[in-house]
């Protein structure tokens, strides 16, 4: 028997039993030789369905503000500092808001986050979101979610006390990365916000985006400081390329260095809800059927915040091919 095979099913064996995996066996598990790949995919597909069952976790976004915003992240098409040339639009009415919640709970979906491009909510803006949220937990009676940017302690408390279920804010990229992705705020505002929904007792959702022209070891980078924060879910988008910003000619990422990424966070953070995001349509030829066999559990569907995705009878019938439930 191979060296790193028994040292994956080892890690494995860790998890399964409660005891864990350190930094340093996340960071052997990351580098395993492709032949091992295999392995390291059905072990975290193991510990997925020990802790977490069939059940596949299916969010839809409310991009509920669109462009304009602020900040000059690299990725983003809805910057400011760049031309994209995509639609634009100013916070959306109220009754447009529900009637979203409303279709998303229709179709299927487990969750509906409410989603804003600018740097934080003005306090106007920020009480429209708020009404918005009444309306939806009267009216409709989806897990209400929130990506509203950075928080002050006091607005976090007003979304916990409307029931919002978690808050999203990613850390994108590696901290020793982020300079080269984002300089208009810096890594440790976006870990300020997550302590900040932490502490006024809301679930955290964090991620980040692979394929920005990091390394391997940035990844594992990544991934180490989300596991530390022990958010409820992970949300893991793949680039897709953006014509106008300064990552429009990046090339894609491999399914193999994917595949490492979601199963050693899997290995992490074995309860957690670990979500395949953002371009999974564009970036994967099976819409993510074989991530959600290495570790993921969760999926977006019906569109992103700028470009479209599977419709949720499609990722339906995915779900059933592989024998996963909604």
């Amino acid at each position: 028997m191979k060296p790193e095979h028994q040292f994956v099913i080892e890690c494995q064996n860790k998890v399964l039993q409660d005891i864990g995996v350190s930094e340093n066996d996340a960071k052997i598990l990351m580098n395993v030789n492709d032949s091992e790949l295999k392995t390291l995919s059905d072990a975290a597909n193991k510990i997925t369905r020990k802790f977490n069952g069939n059940k596949v976790d299916i969010e839809q976004l409310a991009n509920i503000k669109k462009n304009y915003c602020s900040e000059d992240c690299a990725f983003c098409s809805q910057s400011t500092f760049f031309n994209t040339n995509i639609d634009s639009y100013k916070l959306l009415p109220k009754e447009e808001i529900v009637k979203k919640a409303k279709k998303a709970y229709d179709d299927g979906a487990n969750s509906y986050c409410l989603v804003a491009a600018w740097r934080e909510p003005s306090p106007k803006d920020f009480d429209k979101v708020c009404e918005a949220i009444e309306e939806i937990n009267k009216k409709v009676g989806i897990n209400v979610e929130c990506s509203l940017g950075f928080l002050t302690f006091e607005q976090a408390q007003r979304l916990k006390n409307l029931k919002v279920k978690r808050y999203n804010h990613n850390l994108e990229t590696a901290r020793s990365k982020f300079q080269e992705i984002c300089t208009t705020h810096t890594y440790d505002d976006r870990l300020n916000t997550l302590k900040i929904a932490r502490q006024a007792g809301l679930e955290l959702c964090t991620g980040g985006i692979l394929g920005m022209g990091e390394t391997r070891e940035q990844r594992l980078e990544l991934i180490l400081d989300i596991a530390r924060l022990q958010p409820e879910e992970v949300t893991i988008n793949l680039l897709v390329p953006v014509s106008g910003t300064p990552l429009e000619l990046q090339t894609q990422l491999s399914i193999n260095e994917i595949i490492r990424a979601f199963a050693v966070t899997r290995f992490l953070l074995p309860t957690s809800t670990i979500k395949i995001s953002g371009g999974r349509e564009i970036n994967l030829k099976d819409d993510g059927e074989e991530l959600l066999l290495s570790g993921a559990n969760g999926i977006i569907s019906s569109g992103y915040l700028t470009i479209d995705g599977n419709d949720m009878k499609k990722d339906l019938e995915m779900l059933q091919r592989i024998n996963l439930e909604a």
